[in-house]
Formats: structure tokens, sequence, C-alpha cells
């Protein structure tokens, strides 16, 4: 069984349509989104569609959250991003909205190598943050909390794999916005053999990103979102 996990498209269509033409190239079973389809990216009701259209579960993230559900004022945000869902609000059918609302906060698969959870963020909260780099008994505990073979979370905009004892915990970094310092897409492929460890190997696809900064500059978006999709660092 081959999975794939994507996280934090943010509203990147074209990095979206590269990285479902490499999975399928890479003959991937099902694909996982682990939050954020929107914010930051010009095309939030491209991707929604997309995404609904594929039939892929999805996660509930912080920037769908805020774009879909009404938070209270102090958790409001301020600067590039808060000025991008401000806008992308405005840009979604009542329809594309409704598809955030019910996306869950997370999910589970049963696989042949055993159980694999994935959230974003925290596993009741898009808005926590799961520290991968934290000592191992900070992760035993989540993971004697939510036991899983696998578990995958987003928000760092970075690759990351990790393991600990007999579970691997994972970061599929983003697909749209990535801040590993090399522009592409970032995907995860994780092969599940029943008897065999999961086979875990992380991918940077090569997408438009001159048209995906186009879109920005072209909807009168922060130019420093065109920036970090162009070289993958924020500065």
């Amino acid at each position: 069984m081959k999975l794939a996990f994507l996280s934090d498209i943010h509203a990147n269509i074209h990095a979206l349509l590269a990285a479902k033409r490499y999975l399928d190239m890479q003959g991937a079973e099902q694909v996982v989104v682990v939050g954020d389809l929107v914010g930051y990216g010009a095309n939030p009701g491209a991707v929604i569609d997309f995404v609904q259209q594929q039939g892929w579960p999805a996660a509930l993230g912080s920037s769908d959250m805020r774009v879909a559900l009404s938070l209270a004022g102090e958790r409001s945000r301020s600067g590039v991003s808060g000025q991008v869902l401000e806008w992308t609000k405005g840009m979604l059918l009542p329809e594309q909205l409704e598809f955030l609302r019910g996306l869950p906060t997370g999910g589970r698969l049963r696989t042949p190598v055993g159980r694999v959870r994935y959230f974003h963020g925290s596993p009741h909260d898009p808005e926590g943050r799961v520290n991968l780099m934290g000592s191992d008994d900070e992760l035993r505990a989540l993971l004697a909390e939510y036991p899983s073979k696998v578990t995958v979370v987003g928000g760092s905009h970075v690759p990351f794999v990790r393991r600990v004892d007999d579970s691997l915990l994972i970061d599929p970094g983003s697909v749209g916005l990535t801040l590993n310092h090399e522009p592409g897409a970032d995907v995860v492929i994780v092969e599940c053999v029943s008897g065999r460890e999961p086979l875990v190997s992380m991918h940077k696809v090569e997408y438009d990103v001159t048209s995906a900064a186009f879109d920005v500059m072209a909807w009168d978006l922060p130019p420093v979102i065109a920036e970090v999709m162009r070289t993958g660092r924020m500065e």
C-alpha cells in the first residue's frame, strides 16, 4: 500500500496539480491532505474544488478554520496572514466554505503495517503544534494518548521525519509554500507492506512557480508571498 501525504497547500493550484501528476507517476494508491488548503496563495476556490473532486480525505488546518469558522476577535491574525485570510473569505463560494467547515480535525487509516493517524497542528486543535524536535519523552506521551505506527502532522512547512521507539512521526512540509530553502512542492510517500517497517520517502516536485507568483501579484496580495514561493524561504 502506497500512501501519499500533502500538507499546507495554501491555495497554490499550480503546485497541487504538479504534485498530483507526480503522485500518479509514483503509483500512489491513497492521497491524504493534512490541512491548510487555503491561505497565502491566490487560488483557494480551485484548490478546494480539486481536493473535493478527487475525494481525498482531508483534515482541517488552522487557515481553513479561520476562513470557514467565526472565531473570537482575540484569535484573529494580523499582518500578511490576516490580510490574505480576509481576502480569501470574500473569494470563496458558500459551498466551498461549507466544505471547509465539514472537515474533521484529523483522521485514521488502517494499513498493512498498522494504524496511521494524521492531523494538522495537534490532535484536536488545528492551531496547536506538535514539536517533532522535542524530547523522546514528550513524543512518547503523545503516542501513548494517540497510539499509531505512523503519525503525520502539518504546519511547519518543512519536511521532517523522526522515529520514536516503534513509531514514525512525519511532517510532509508544504505543497504550496515550502520553507526548506528550496522552491517546489513537498510531498511524502509512505509504503506500507505487511511484515515490514513503513518506508518513508520525501520528494520535492517542480511546478510553475512563476505562474503561482504571478497570480499572487495579479490579485494584489502581499509580494512577500510570491517571493517565498520563488525562494522557499521566509526572510
